[in-house]
Formats: C-alpha cells, structure tokens, sequence
C-alpha cells in the first residue's frame, strides 16, 4: 500500500519529540442509552386545528457498549438504525433537540463535554472548510490551534508535511479548497481525507468518525481505514460509523457493532459476528461480503415491515442473552468504576485541564486573525465590487447636489445631501456584513466545541480582519461627494466630517453584526434588517423634526446612528457659516448657519455629545452582537 502502509511508523524517539504523543489509553463505555424525540402532532380541519399533546418517538433503546485501547471499533446498521444518532450522543452534540438517558463513562469517570474536546477527535460526515485557505493553510491553522502548547512552530510545521503525505494530499497542498459556485477547489474525495486529516494531525488518544470514507473510492477508502487501523495498534479508542465497507474494510475492523431499530444486534470480534448469526440459523454465505450480508439481514424491507421487525427484535433479544451481550454488560458496569481496569491509563493520574483550550489566548487570537485577514484578502471580487458600488454611489450623489451655494435653496438640498451620506452607508455596511456570523456559524461551533478556540478570539479576529477596508470605503466616499457638492469649504470640516460619517459606517456594521448573531441564517437575517433599520431612519432628524416628536417615542432615538450623525454632520456644515443669501421671494429666510441649526432645534456644543453616543453605540451594538453569539455556544450538559 506504498505510502499509507504505516503513515505513524516513526521511531519513538522521533515521533514523541515531533508530535507530542501521549500515553493516554481511553475506555470509552456506554450503558442503558436511551434517546427519544419529540414532536407535536395536530389533527382537525383547515380552519380548526385540534393539538394534541407531544409525541415520543424512541430512537436508541438500551444500547450498551464499549470500546477499549487498540480497538478499531465499526458501527454499522441500515439507514435509520440509529448509527449517528448514537455517535451524537457519545461526543456530546446535537443533543438539544433529544432527550438522552443512561451513562457514559471514560476510565472510571463520568464522559463530560469538557473532558472529552481535549482529549478527542471527531471527523464529521459533512466537511466544512474555510474555502479560500489552501490545503496547507487549512492544516496549519489546525496545527496552531489543536496541538499541545509544548511544540515548537517547527514541530508543528513537520507534523503537517508528514499528515499531507501519509494521507496523498502533496499535489493539492497548495490548491484552495474551493467555493461551490465561485472558487474552483480540490475534489470531493481530497475534501475527505482533509477532514480526516485534520483531525488525525493531533494524534488524539480516542477518536469518533462519521462515515469517513463516504464519497471515496475503494482504494482510497481502504487507505483511510488502514491510517485508522494505524493508529489503533498505537493504543488509540477509535469509534467509526461506516456505510457498506467492502470486504476488504471490514476484515480490517477488530471489532463491528451491529445496529437494528435503535436497539444492539451485535458487538464483538469481526470473527464472532460470523459464528453468532451462524448459531441463531442466519449463516453468511461463502464469498459475500460480511458487512452487505449483516445490513441486510438486520434492513426494513418494503412491504415486509411487520416480519422484518420480528426478525430484528429476536435477533437483538438471542444477542443480550448471549454470552457476548452478557460479557458487553459486564464490561460497561466495570469501566464504571473509579478505578479503571489494570494498565490502563486513569484520569486521576494527572490534573485534568481547567481549560479544554490546548492553545494560549494570544496564540488563538493571532492564527484566527491570520485566517480571518486571508479569507478577506482573497476575495478580489468583493472587495472591487465595493469599491466599484462606493465610488459609484458617491459620483452619483455629488453630480446630483453638484456646486451647491449658500442660498435659501441650498439649504434643503445641503441637508438632504448629508443625510443621504447616513442613509448609503447605513445600507450598504449592514446588507455587507449581515452574513459575516450566520452563514459561517456551523464552522465556528463545529471548531469551538473541538477546543480550537474561544467565542471572544473568533469575534474580535473577524471584526479586525474587515476593519480596515470599513475605514477606507467611508473616506473614499466621503472624499469625492465633499467637494463635488460643495460643502463647508474647510479643510478641518472636511476631515471632521470624513470621521463621522466613517463613525456612522461602522456603527451601522456594529449593528449588522448583531443582527449577523442574533439570526438562525442568512434568510432570516436579511429579512429582518430592514424592519429595524427604517424606524431608526425616522428618528435620524430628516423626516421628523427633533422638536416634533412625541414624547412617548423620543427614547428611540437615542438608540438612533442616523440622529446623531445627522446632529454632527450639520453642526460641521453649518456652525461657521455666516452669511445665506435671502430672496425677497422667500417665506422663510434663515440669515446664517446658525438660524439653521436653531430650526432643527440642534445645538452647536452637541457635536461632541454625539461623537460620544456614535462611540457608546458601536461598541454597544458590538457587545450585543457577542452575547448573541456567545449564547449560541451553550450545549447541553
């Protein structure tokens, strides 16, 4: 098998000084697990709806089970066995929307969320990548952020090379992932063995797979279980769902867990599972592959629903009263117990980590920052798109109010100008980043909960990523519609105005943030934004005079960028203006700047007031936003 024959065959020496390996050995035990869901059922007529109360469905049902040091352990059953729903249970995800008894138990101790991030792996069925990041990339990021604190960047750098070649990924190294529909990547099994990769690059001392070698070919598949296999003879707790392995993948299995209906119809030695259906008359034919004759066997058929169950039912009954399914049980309760069986590796041998973080707060900070500025920097597109809508947007505006004078005309026309300079950048900033958390927020959870790093990091990382170019594309704006209109013609107006409105665009951001982690998805927050943002329009001092509001609804402006960008904006323009033409045909004539602001009831010392508010309301929103995203990280215990 070339290259994938001992991807882990290092001397001691040299793979305990490049990796870190340690000598933990796990035994993971599972006891009397049951899982049911809820949902409610309605009955009735179109216009009358009767409900009834919540439906119990039972998934998992007793399911017993255990997985020692040096076990590659196969999970397998038909669709709607109840293979991934009891990998969920064991690594702790997705178990809000089920309720879940029974006990799990890791050397004597009770299997904790916590406990279990730092000391494991999972590779999911779904692969989810970051795909502007290079294969390299994406290893890297993983090796900076998963590998014990101790190793060098060197170490790390050389446990990355030797995961590319051990699992064939050395010619797409240097190739992006790829975005379906707008970045052309690697290919669907390359996107297989980078998850696997990732996850293996730790070296972990207990592992869960969700279907590994879905969307490979036989060969590949064979190599990807044989890296398993690999590791497994190092000591290693390896637990795997799998879907129809060839005959080939399963003779490599040391143990096979057979799933029917929720319930167990066998777990033991690949060898035995042949003996076991042999003795209960159910023999598996010469020269059929094991693992199709097994899912079939234990498989609902069309039409032959009733007898199918039958079969399973005594199937799983004849196994936990066999003397495998007693020695199973045995097994479980005694990996229960405080001390763990002799030789293996106990939990209370050492402290266990307070944090389930391997890597430091700053270490987080800057390779979360470091991927973040990546993903940003590489999407051209965007960021000339942008570009190309601000300096647009901004010629139109200036040729639009082109060469305004000081006349009594003017004076709406100026006004009207400014806000328009609010409202672009209010709608522009939070329709551009109201994705920015929602549409990733499966990445971030998924790596959160593999310890990778905190809520905080990620929050501040892509916030930083995206500031600057937030800060140019306001400037820029500004710069062309300034002078095109013709406001105040002051030098120190000019960069007084510039930071506002850049204030006022990045406000509007801290808001689209809130509204980005507040959102289930990207449709929901989209539909949202509008429905928020125009209340806060009409209380922005354009539409509505600020003298004329209705006391019952003055406290929503202060929650208003619009209001106080618009006060700062027009005190800027208008409080060193001392002359305005008057026509005789005028109704209403203001004589200067300062009758201006007196008619929209704003005061001139207030601009440093607002600077404040906007500063008070960035940060607000932002702070907002964290805790919606950090409430998204709860799980249940």
């Amino acid at each position: 098998m070339g290259i994938f024959k001992a991807p882990f065959a290092l001397k001691q020496s040299e793979s305990d000084s490049s990796v870190g390996l340690t000598q933990e050995q796990l035994t993971y035990s599972w006891h009397n697990v049951n899982v049911f869901s809820s949902h409610q059922v309605g009955s009735g007529t179109l216009f009358k709806r009767q409900k009834k109360g919540p439906v119990e469905k039972h998934i998992l049902k007793d399911v017993t089970g255990i997985c020692r040091p040096g076990e590659l352990l196969a999970i397998m059953g038909s669709s709607g066995a109840g293979k991934t729903t009891l990998l969920n249970v064991l690594t702790h995800r997705n178990n809000r929307k089920v309720r879940i008894t029974g006990d799990l138990y890791v050397n004597g101790k009770r299997a904790e969320p916590d406990m279990l991030t730092s000391r494991s792996a999972y590779v999911q069925q779904h692969d989810m990548f970051i795909g502007s990041l290079t294969v390299k990339e994406q290893l890297v990021f993983q090796a900076m952020l998963r590998m014990d604190r101790c190793l060098s960047y060197e170490q790390r750098m050389s446990r990355v090379d030797e995961v590319i070649i051990e699992l064939g990924l050395s010619k797409c190294a240097d190739t992006k992932i790829g975005i379906p529909g707008r970045i052309k990547g690697i290919s669907g099994g390359e996107m297989k063995r980078l998850a696997f990769a990732c996850e293996v690059l730790t070296n972990p001392p207990l592992m869960f797979c969700d279907e590994p070698t879905s969307g490979l070919d036989s060969f590949m598949a064979q190599n990807v279980v044989a890296v398993m296999k690999n590791m497994a003879e190092k000591g290693k707790t390896i637990l795997s769902t799998i879907h129809q392995p060839s005959s080939e993948v399963y003779a490599m299995f040391d143990r096979v867990l057979l799933m029917a209906e929720g319930r167990v119809a066998f777990l033991g030695e690949v060898d035995a599972a042949y003996q076991f259906f042999g003795r209960i008359g159910l023999p598996c034919p010469a020269n059929y592959n094991p693992a199709d004759f097994f899912i079939s066997t234990l498989a609902i058929q069309p039409g032959k629903e009733e007898g199918c169950r039958t079969a399973i039912a005594t199937i799983c009954s004849e196994f936990s009263k066999s003397e495998d399914g007693i020695s199973i049980e045995k097994a479980a309760i005694e990996n229960a117990k405080v001390n763990a069986p002799s030789g293996y590796y106990s939990l209370d041998d050492v402290e266990i980590r307070k944090s389930p973080y391997k890597a430091s707060w700053c270490t987080q900070f800057r390779t979360v920052l470091w991927r973040s500025w990546l993903e940003v920097a590489r999407e051209p597109l965007i960021i000339r798109v942008r570009f190309v809508q601000v300096v647009a947007i901004a010629l139109i505006i200036g040729l639009v109010y082109l060469g305004q004078k000081y006349t009594q005309e003017s004076i709406t026309n100026i006004n009207g100008a400014l806000f328009l300079l609010l409202t672009n950048m209010t709608f522009q900033n939070v329709f551009g980043v109201v994705n920015t958390f929602c549409v990733q927020l499966p990445i971030f959870l998924r790596e959160h909960f593999n310890g990778m790093y905190r809520t905080d990091v990620y929050f501040l990382s892509k916030m930083l990523a995206e500031l600057p170019f937030f800060v140019f594309y306001p400037f820029v704006f500004v710069s062309i519609t300034y002078f095109l209109v013709g406001f105040n013609n002051s030098v120190t107006s000019f960069f007084v105005c510039a930071g506002i409105v850049t204030l006022v665009a990045n406000t509007a951001i801290s808001f689209g943030y809130m509204i980005s982690c507040v959102a289930r998805n990207l449709n929901v927050a989209l539909a949202i934004s509008a429905p928020f943002i125009i209340p806060l329009m009409l209380f922005g001092g354009f539409f509505l005079n600020n003298g004329s509001v209705p006391w019952y609804l003055t406290w929503f402006r202060y929650l208003s960028w619009f209001s106080y960008g618009n006060e700062a904006l027009l005190i800027n323009q208008w409080k060193d203006v001392d002359f305005i033409a008057c026509n005789n045909n005028s109704t209403a004539c203001f004589p200067d700047g300062r009758a201006v602001l007196a008619f929209l009831h704003y005061d001139r010392s207030n601009i440093y007031f607002d600077i404040v508010c906007l500063f008070v309301l960035f940060f607000g929103y932002r702070l907002v936003a964290f805790l919606a995203l950090l409430a998204k990280t709860f799980r249940k215990q």
